[in-house]
């Protein structure tokens, strides 16, 4: 069975929905400053829409929060993302300047995995979310949001800035949920701090 798959265009004034490529091309074809996006909800296609239709925006998250997100796709190392649910850079909340590149995001170019990278974007988002007093957390990485991020990590296999990283999240997340805040995953296809190397 094909996955549904909804389509959201704006031409001139006139805004839309579909749930048919077809339907949407005969709008936006040959149409100057024409904009469409195709998304796996209806939500999501209205979220776009409702935030200006901007191509920079590849997901808004119905639900107020920070979110993160990590990767290895460009090939220059592990790259961190952390942003508010309309994909907002939060990164300059917790990182001077000199440690940000110019899409807002964070490098790590030494020898690390994409997991230590998982595991320090989530530091970076309690770190945000305890700064501005937000709520929700969430992200892609069940192994970082179910064992890591508790402190639940195996000593064999791990180098011991990843166990001493994982131990100081641990404490920051018990912090925040006493306080009332919860952690959440989300899909990476779903995610606005998705950096791009997901499939879904």
């Amino acid at each position: 069975m094909k996955k549904e798959k909804f389509y959201a265009y704006t031409v001139d004034v006139a805004a839309g929905i579909t749930d048919s490529w077809v339907d949407c091309e005969k709008v936006v074809s040959g149409v100057p400053n024409a904009k469409f996006k195709g998304f796996n909800t209806r939500e999501e296609a209205e979220r776009w829409l409702e935030a200006g239709a901007d191509y920079k925006i590849k997901h808004i998250a119905g639900e107020k929060g920070v979110y993160f997100d990590a990767g290895t796709g460009s090939g220059r190392g592990v790259e961190i993302s952390v942003t508010d649910e309309k994909g907002n850079n939060l990164l300059d909340k917790v990182l001077s300047s000199g440690h940000i590149n110019k899409r807002g995001k964070h490098w790590i170019f030494d020898n690390t995995t994409n997991n230590y990278g998982e595991l320090l974007a989530c530091k970076y988002a309690l770190e945000i979310a305890n700064q501005s007093g937000v709520k929700k957390i969430f992200g892609d990485s069940k192994l970082i949001l179910d064992y890591w991020s508790k402190g639940f990590i195996k000593r064999d296999g791990n180098e011991p800035k990843t166990m001493e990283l994982a131990f100081k999240v641990a404490k920051l997340r018990e912090e925040f949920e006493k306080s009332g805040g919860k952690i959440e995953y989300i899909s990476g296809g779903e995610n606005p701090a998705d950096l791009g190397f997901h499939k879904n």
